[in-house]
C-alpha cells in the first residue's frame, strides 16, 4: 500500500547555518532550566539535518560515501553539541556550559556547502525517540573509547554523534545505504574504506529501526565482515529491541538474534527516570501541580476507554504516546508532539486553535510533550455535529498557512489507484482511474489541513463542540501532508456520513465563507483520493494488529468500500 511519505526539504546550507548560529546564541542566553535543554535539543536535531544534507550531497556527487573536510567538520560539531546535550541532561538541566567558540567557525564552514536536501527525522517527530536515550545506551554498552561509530543516514547522523558522546569516542562517520529497500548495499570510497579497516576496537552501527527488513543495519555488518572484521566486534544501536521485519533475509535474521544490541527505551529514560528533573511526571507537575494518581497510559487505543465508542478502530503501533494526568485542578492530556521544531510547531498551532475556540488552551511544551486540559463530554459518534460548526472549523483551517509540504494531486491520485488495485483488484483500479480523470484540471491551494475529521474526534462540552486530535495529521509520517481545504471537506463527508447533496451544500457554504470557489468535481475527486488513502492506511493496520482489532478495522474498511461504490467505483 502507498501510505507513508518522507518530508524532504531543498535548502541552502548557508541559510541553515545562519539559523543555527542564531539558535545557539539564544541558547547561550537562557538560564539553567528545562526550556534551555529543549532549545538545545532542537538545535542539535537541526544541525544533524544540516550534516546529513551535506553528506548526502557529496554522496550523490561522487556516488559513494567518502571522507571529506566538510563532513569531518560537521561530525566534529555534532559530537560537540551532543556532549553539551549530555551535560545538560545529566545535570537536571542546570548545566549552562557554553559551546566552544570554534563551533561558530565550523558552522560558517558548513554553510559553504550550497544547495542541500534535508530530511525530517521521523523518530524525533512522531515516535517519542529521545536523543538522550542513545547517550544512555552507549554508557550501558560497556564499549570503549576506541569504538568506531557509524551512523546510518538520515537520522543516524545525529544518533551516532550521541553514541560517540556517550562512549567518549571520536566523532562518528556516516554512510548512506543504497539500492532496494530490502537489500541495501554500501558504496564506500577508498579513504573511508581504509579508515574503517585500520580501526581497532568495536564498531557501533547506529540508526532508528530496524524496519521491515533491517537491511540498512545489516548491509553495514555485511561490508565489515566481508572485509575481514569479526562479527563479535559489531554492535548495533537500534531504537527498539524487536526482531527484524517480515522482509528480512534469513542470514540477517540470524545475525540480529545473536548480535549485541544496545537500547534504552522511552519508558526507562523518561517514565521511570530516577532523577525527578528527567521524568514526565515532574514536568507535568511543574505546570499544573502534584498528580493525585499515577499517570495513566492511554496510548495504543486505550483512549477508547475514556472518550470513544468501543467499536472505534485504532492502530496501536502507529499511535503517539499519550497519558492522562489527574491533579486537584482537573485532568490533563500529555501527548507526545515531537522533539525539536516539530513540537514547537504543534504548540503554536494548538495556541491558534485555542484562541479560536476549537481546542482548550494548551498549558506548555516539555521536552516533546504537549500538555492541555482533558476534554470530557459526548463525541459526534451517534450525535449530529452542527454544519455551522464544521464550516467555522474548515474556514479557520483554510486560512492557516501550510506547515511543510504535501503530496501533489498527481501523487494522491496514483496512490489511491494503487491502493484500490491492491485491495480490490485491477478492474477496481481502472474504474477509479476513470472516475478521477486528469489531476491537472484542478488548481489546489494548500493550507494546514486537519486530515482527521472523524466523528469520534469531535467533543461536545458545555454546549460547545471542540475538535480533538487536531494538531498532528497535517504533518504525520504519511504522504498526504498539507492539502487544499477540499481534502478536509471530503474527509468530513466520509467520516460524518454526509450524503452527496449535503456534501455539496457544505462545499457551497464553505466557498462563500472563505471567498473562493470550491468546485464540486474537485471535492468529489478529493473524496475518492481520501477513500483510497484511508483504505490503504487501514489495510496496513489490519495486517499488523491482533484479532480483536481486526473486527473494528474490517468494519471501517467495509464502510469505506461502500462509500466507493456509492461514488460509482466498481470494486466487485
Amino acid at each position: 500500500m502507498q501510505v507513508f511519505g518522507d518530508m524532504k526539504r531543498l535548502e541552502d546550507a548557508s541559510n541553515v547555518a545562519r539559523e543555527l548560529r542564531q539558535r545557539l546564541q539564544k541558547v547561550g542566553n537562557l538560564g539553567p532550566r528545562r526550556e534551555r535543554h529543549q532549545s538545545l535539543v532542537a538545535a542539535f536535531i537541526r544541525l544533524s539535518e544540516l550534516v546529513q544534507g551535506i553528506a548526502d550531497r557529496e554522496f550523490h556527487h561522487i556516488h559513494a560515501d567518502e571522507i571529506s573536510p566538510t563532513q569531518k567538520a560537521g561530525n566534529a560539531l555534532l559530537l560537540s553539541l551532543a556532549q553539551t546535550v549530555a551535560a545538560s541532561w545529566d545535570s537536571g538541566f542546570s548545566n549552562t556550559e557554553p559551546l566552544p567558540p570554534a563551533a561558530f567557525q565550523q558552522l560558517y564552514a558548513l554553510g559553504q556547502a550550497g544547495s542541500i536536501t534535508t530530511k525530517q527525522a521521523e523518530g524525533y517527530a512522531f515516535y517519542a525517540l529521545y536523543p538522550e536515550s542513545y547517550i544512555a545506551a552507549a554508557r550501558q554498552s560497556g564499549l570503549g573509547t576506541d569504538t568506531t561509530v557509524i551512523g546510518i543516514r538520515s537520522i543516524g547522523a545525529g544518533l551516532a554523534a550521541l553514541v560517540a558522546a556517550g562512549l567518549g569516542a571520536p566523532p562518528a562517520i556516516t554512510i548512506r545505504p543504497s539500492g532496494h529497500p530490502f537489500d541495501r548495499q554500501l558504496v564506500l570510497g577508498p579513504k573511508l574504506s581504509r579508515h574503517l579497516l585500520e580501526r581497532e576496537g568495536a564498531f557501533a552501527v547506529v540508526d532508528e529501526g530496524p524496519g521491515l527488513s533491517g537491511s540498512s543495519f545489516n548491509c553495514v555488518a555485511d561490508w565489515l565482515v566481508r572485509h575481514g572484521i569479526a562479527e563479535k566486534r559489531i554492535h548495533f544501536f537500534p531504537s527498539h529491541f524487536g526482531d527484524l521485519g517480515p522482509q528480512a533475509q534469513e542470514a540477517h535474521r540470524q545475525r540480529w538474534a545473536k548480535a549485541p544490541k544496545h537500547h534504552v527505551s522511552f519508558d526507562a529514560l523518561v517514565l521511570d527516570a530516577a532523577e525527578p528533573a528527567q521524568s514526565l511526571e515532574s514536568w507535568i507537575a511543574s505546570a499544573v501541580g502534584p498528580l493525585t494518581a499515577p499517570l495513566r497510559d492511554i496510548s495504543g487505543g486505550n483512549w477508547r476507554d475514556l472518550k470513544a465508542p468501543a467499536e472505534v478502530p485504532a492502530d496501536p503501533a502507529m499511535e503517539k504516546r499519550k497519558f492522562l494526568a489527574e491533579t486537584k485542578g482537573g485532568k490533563w492530556l500529555a501527548k507526545f508532539s515531537g522533539n525539536g521544531d516539530a513540537g514547537q510547531n504543534k504548540l503554536a498551532l494548538a495556541q491558534a486553535l485555542g484562541d479560536a475556540g476549537f481546542l482548550p488552551q494548551p498549558m506548555f511544551l516539555a521536552c516533546g510533550f504537549l500538555l492541555m486540559p482533558w476534554l470530557e463530554g459526548q463525541t459526534a459518534s451517534g450525535q449530529t455535529l452542527p454544519p455551522g460548526r464544521l464550516i467555522d472549523y474548515l474556514a479557520f483551517r483554510s486560512n492557516l498557512p501550510p506547515q511543510g509540504g504535501g503530496a501533489s494531486l498527481g501523487e494522491l491520485f496514483e496512490a489511491a489507484i494503487y491502493n484500490i488495485g491492491q485491495r480490490y483488484g485491477e478492474n477496481a483500479a481502472t474504474s477509479l482511474r476513470t472516475a478521477l480523470g486528469n489531476p491537472e484540471r484542478f488548481h489546489p491551494i494548500p493550507c494546514c489541513t486537519d486530515n482527521r475529521i472523524h466523528a469520534w474526534e469531535w467533543h461536545l462540552k458545555d454546549g460547545q463542540w471542540f475538535k480533538f486530535d487536531s494538531l498532528d495529521h497535517h504533518a504525520a509520517h504519511d504522504l498526504v501532508g498539507c492539502q487544499d481545504i477540499a481534502w478536509d471537506l471530503a474527509g468530513a463527508a466520509v467520516e460524518l456520513d454526509l450524503c452527496f447533496q449535503d456534501r455539496d451544500q457544505l462545499a457551497t457554504a464553505l466557498a462563500e465563507r472563505i471567498g473562493r470557489s470550491i468546485e464540486p468535481d474537485f471535492v468529489a475527486a478529493s473524496e475518492l483520493c481520501y477513500l483510497g488513502f484511508q483504505i490503504g492506511l487501514w489495510s496496513m493496520a489490519r495486517d499488523r494488529n491482533n484479532r480483536q482489532e481486526f473486527a473494528r478495522i474490517d468494519r471501517q474498511l467495509r464502510r469505506y468500500g461502500q462509500r466507493l461504490l456509492a461514488n460509482g467505483v466498481q470494486i466487485t
